[in-house]
């Protein structure tokens, strides 16, 4: 199967509708072994594309994971991200927003993290959960202190959209280019990889019953994911509805989602003068004559 990664692309002005977009599709890969030669195959790309990126210096990227729990941001970071130089790259992952934070508007926690030129950033959760968490949280929202006018407004989530996109389309210009990947996984196959973390003494740690709690509002969940996708996906800063109930197939669409991105940008290895070629030179001669 060709893998068209096209088809999962919100384009701007799509109105998605969750529950008609797919959790599971027919592997790109048809064993282990061949998932893996396809994997390494796109981590070798994205490892040469990521040096021309430092080298180049004028492009930074920001790759952005969101997902319900268990949809396996986590795993793939972890896979995809795998043959990235660490010196040029930088993870971050954003849990409960501290008294400080609460105390600057939702975006300041995120942009004093973003990635420099050259550079790539990756958020594991993001600003995002400011329309996403917060919406199904009412609490949440009061605990940030908001002015009354702002905070009783209705119009509050479509004045966080038009932040959210302002800062977007500001990034592009000035060189950041983001990709956001939703990982869309079944509540079915949410069910099985708890059970799998209960089941397993190794996994224990990562369920609790919050996890719980929060599976209960999941149509709450989904609806507030269908108003952020729609409302934030767009040409300069595009949503990436990624089927996840296939953690393989699912790190082959992120994998290949960034390599296009990466070879679609216009760079190129800085040309050295003339002069400077000629210094070169001349000290490779004496390099050479050391031999002696």
């Amino acid at each position: 199967m060709k893998l068209d990664v096209d088809q999962f692309r919100v384009r701007e002005g799509d109105q998605v509708t969750l529950k008609k977009q797919a959790t599971k599709i027919k592997p790109v890969y048809d064993s282990k072994p061949h998932y893996q030669e396809l994997l390494e195959e796109h981590i070798l790309k994205m490892s040469k594309l990521q040096s021309l990126l430092y080298a180049h210096n004028r492009y930074a990227l920001l790759l952005i994971f969101q997902a319900m729990d268990a949809a396996g941001k986590d795993s793939a970071i972890k896979h995809v991200m795998s043959g990235i130089n660490p010196q040029g790259c930088e993870v971050y992952s954003f849990k409960h927003p501290s008294p400080e934070e609460l105390d600057h508007d939702f975006l300041w926690r995120t942009a004093r993290v973003l990635p420099q030129r050259g550079r790539i950033g990756i958020f594991n959760r993001s600003y995002y959960e400011e329309v996403l968490i917060v919406r199904v949280h009412p609490e949440i929202l009061a605990a940030e202190n908001l002015p009354e006018e702002v905070e009783d407004g209705k119009n509050i989530w479509t004045y966080r959209y038009q932040s959210i996109n302002d800062l977007e389309r500001h990034l592009y210009r000035n060189g950041t280019r983001i990709i956001k990947f939703f990982l869309h996984v079944s509540k079915e196959e949410q069910r099985k990889r708890f059970l799998e973390r209960i089941d397993n003494p190794e996994k224990n740690w990562k369920f609790g019953e919050d996890d719980m709690k929060e599976r209960a509002l999941w149509k709450e969940y989904q609806a507030a994911y269908e108003k952020c996708l729609n409302a934030t996906s767009s040409k300069h800063a595009p949503w990436y509805v990624v089927p996840a109930d296939d953690k393989k197939n699912a790190r082959l669409i992120i994998s290949q989602v960034i390599v296009e991105t990466l070879k679609g940008l216009d760079m190129k290895y800085p040309e050295v003068p003339e002069e400077q070629r000629k210094k070169l030179q001349e000290i490779r001669q004496q390099l050479e004559e050391e031999k002696d």
